[in-house]
C-alpha cells in the first residue's frame, strides 16, 4: 500500500489541529502537531532564561527531550506567542526540519499540521489541505478556549494577538505561512467541527482518487 502523507496547514485557531487529529483517527495514522515543537523550544528558552527574540538563544533551546512535548503548559496562549517568535528564526526551523520530515515519511505515512507542512516539510504529501477562517471567528474560538481553561482575557486582546501572529507567520523570511500551489482550500468559518472534518475527508479522498 502506498504511504499516505497528509499535510494540514493554516493560521492559528483555524481548526487545522482538530481536523488533522480527526484525519489521523480516520485513516489510522500517527499525527504530529508541529506547532508543539516550536512551543517546546519556547518553553525551553523560558526555562533556560534566554531571549526568544535572539536567534542564537532560540537555537540553543532546540535540543529538548521528547517528554517536554507532553507538558500541558505548552498549550497556553503565552507559550503560543513565544512560539511564534522563535519559529521566525531560520536556524530554529532548520534545526527542527529533519525531525519533522522523519515523522512524515515513516512507513505507512502520517498526518502533520502546522504552517509549512505542504511547502517545506512534506512538499511530496499525498494530500495538502490549507485550513482557514476569518480572523474574527478565529478570535472567538480562541477566546472561548481560553475562557474554558479559566484564562480571562478580552476578545479584543485575543483578536489583536491573532492578527499579530498572522503577520509574523506570513511575513517571516523562513518558511512563511502560504498556500501551496497544489493545496486544497478548506474554509471553516461557517462550518461545524463535524462538517469541517467531513469536508476534509472528502477532499483527501478526491485527491487520492486523482492519483490512483
Amino acid at each position: 500500500m502506498t504511504d499516505l502523507i497528509i499535510a494540514v496547514d493554516g493560521p492559528a485557531a483555524s481548526g487545522k489541529g482538530t481536523i488533522a487529529r480527526a484525519l489521523a483517527r480516520h485513516y489510522g495514522l500517527p499525527h504530529l502537531d508541529t506547532g508543539l515543537l516550536y512551543r517546546a523550544v519556547a518553553a525551553n528558552v523560558t526555562m533556560l532564561e534566554l531571549d526568544p527574540a535572539q536567534e542564537a538563544d532560540a537555537v540553543a533551546a532546540t535540543d529538548f527531550p521528547d517528554s517536554l512535548m507532553d507538558e500541558p503548559a505548552l498549550r497556553s496562549d503565552e507559550m503560543g506567542k513565544r512560539a511564534s517568535i522563535v519559529s521566525a528564526h531560520p536556524l530554529v526551523r532548520a534545526a527542527l526540519l529533519q525531525r519533522q520530515r522523519k515523522f512524515a515519511h515513516q512507513p505507512g505515512g502520517a498526518v502533520l499540521d502546522g504552517r509549512d507542512i505542504g511547502t517545506v516539510i512534506a512538499p511530496d504529501a499525498t494530500a495538502k489541505l490549507f485550513v482557514r477562517a476569518t480572523p474574527g471567528i478565529r478570535a472567538k474560538r480562541r477566546h472561548a478556549e481560553l475562557t474554558g481553561r479559566g484564562s480571562f482575557v478580552s476578545l479584543d486582546k485575543v483578536l489583536a494577538d491573532i492578527r499579530a501572529r498572522d503577520a509574523r507567520d506570513m511575513g517571516r523570511e523562513a518558511a512563511p505561512l502560504v498556500l501551496a500551489n497544489d493545496a486544497m482550500l478548506l474554509d471553516t468559518s461557517f462550518l461545524s467541527i463535524e462538517a469541517s472534518v467531513e469536508k476534509a475527508i472528502e477532499l483527501v479522498e478526491g485527491r487520492r482518487a486523482e492519483q490512483a
